[in-house]
């Protein structure tokens, strides 16, 4: 241990590349590098064919239909971007820092700043058919240089973990709350608990396996929007909205910002018509709507209306309740007596939930990638490579992360130290990769 302690110490004196600050008002001139790249990863290409594979698993022919449409086709239409002209994407920026949902600050960072963040450029813009600037499977999990999977192919890395983990959360939750014994009362089904649960005929709970396959694929997938590459094997900075970091608890102190990939992407669903239940679902990625949270997934939901260019209520993601406030809609109730202002909650579907929790990954993954790029730093002359390398991301950093992943890399340094991530490293020298 005191070898490893001495690698991290001394790593510390090597500095990731930064990304020079882009222009973010054209596509991301590092795009077909960073496919490229992508395409040449067994696990990147392996993840995108089980993201494919789950979502031809989803039974409503609709949201099976668009979720296969928006990651599988290299042509999909981003349909919320459609004949949207110059004029009408300012007024709407305009309209989310007059609603309080876009603070003008928090884009002083971006060439092009808000209208940039909010409307990353896509390929043929202001047509009928405005398409993806890369490929859904070449784009990153998370901003350069230390996110989580920001690596090309980082993102359906980190959503093929993401759905493994909701399918398996759902399961529990019927296991353990879904299995009635002899008595008809509730048991937990001992025979269920870690394996696969007997869903068609051992259950009397509904939880909706369509929006647990599909929510975690479209949650990130406008990070093929946002996270574009730079020349030097950067990414664009991502622009964070959904409130103005003040006042956004319904008038009340609270801070709703979140990663415009998170809005962007509701707005698609939004703008695809995919249900309520679905797009709500999706939308608690970031948090659940409970424990006091429940403006901010509304926040989320009322900035993706505005880009989608429709009625939130109407449509029914929000409905107004008593005192004037836009709130989550109570989906599948049978008892409409029940008065939604008296305290509690009965708007929260369990799907909320589970889909929140499949999104934590990055609690490991975050921390996985800020010390192996340590790691890799300090092996790096041993391959002919140096941080300070103009070449050195997309020759050296993004090749090794979008072949091994920061996960794997420090799990085997964890058991085995810096030889053993030099030996994996290796490999990739000798298949010719680096």
């Amino acid at each position: 241990m005191r070898f490893r302690s001495c690698v991290l110490s001394a790593t510390m004196l090597f500095a990731v590349t930064p990304g020079f600050a882009a222009d973010q008002t054209v596509p991301g001139a590092g795009n077909a590098n960073a496919a490229a790249l992508a395409h040449r990863s067994p696990i990147v290409r392996s993840a995108f064919h089980f993201l494919l594979d789950q979502a031809s698993r989803i039974k409503d022919a609709k949201l099976r239909k668009e979720t296969l449409d928006a990651i599988g086709n290299p042509h999909t239409c981003v349909t919320h971007r459609a004949k949207l002209t110059d004029a009408k994407k300012d007024a709407i920026v305009q309209t989310l820092i007059t609603q309080g949902l876009l603070n003008p600050t928090d884009a002083a960072g971006i060439q092009g700043g808000a209208k940039a963040g909010v409307f990353p450029p896509v390929l043929n813009e202001n047509t009928a058919c405005p398409q993806l600037p890369q490929p859904f499977f070449s784009a990153p999990g998370s901003a350069f240089p230390f996110g989580h999977h920001s690596y090309p192919g980082g993102l359906p890395v980190h959503e093929s973990n993401n759905d493994v983990a909701d399918v398996n959360l759902a399961n529990e939750y019927r296991a353990v709350y879904g299995h009635t014994g002899r008595a008809g009362f509730p048991t937990i089904d001992e025979d269920d608990l870690g394996t696969q649960t007997r869903r068609d005929h051992d259950v009397d709970i509904f939880i909706d396996e369509d929006i647990i396959l599909g929510a975690p694929i479209w949650h990130d997938w406008a990070k093929s929007i946002v996270f574009q590459w730079n020349a030097d094997g950067s990414e664009f900075t991502e622009l964070n909205f959904g409130g103005s970091g003040v006042n956004d608890n319904f008038g009340a102190p609270g801070d709703s910002r979140t990663g415009g990939h998170h809005i962007i992407g509701a707005a698609e669903a939004m703008s695809r018509g995919l249900s309520p239940a679905f797009v709500i679902t999706q939308t608690c990625a970031h948090s659940a709507p409970t424990s006091g949270n429940e403006y901010k997934v509304v926040n989320w939901l009322r900035a993706a209306a505005i880009l989608a260019q429709i009625d939130p209520v109407a449509q029914g993601y929000l409905y107004v309740d008593a005192h004037g406030n836009l709130r989550l809609p109570p989906l599948r109730r049978l008892d409409n007596n029940v008065n939604l202002n008296a305290g509690g909650q009965t708007n929260v579907l369990a799907e909320y939930t589970l889909h929140n929790l499949s999104d934590a990954d990055f609690t490991y993954s975050g921390p996985a990638l800020d010390s192996v790029l340590l790691l890799v730093q300090a092996i790096a002359p041993q391959f002919g490579f140096h941080s300070s390398d103009a070449n050195y991301n997309n020759e050296f950093r993004n090749p090794v992360l979008s072949f091994l992943t920061g996960e794997r890399l420090l799990i085997i340094y964890s058991e085995k130290g810096i030889s053993g991530v030099t030996a994996e490293v290796q490999k990739l020298r000798d298949a010719g990769v680096i």
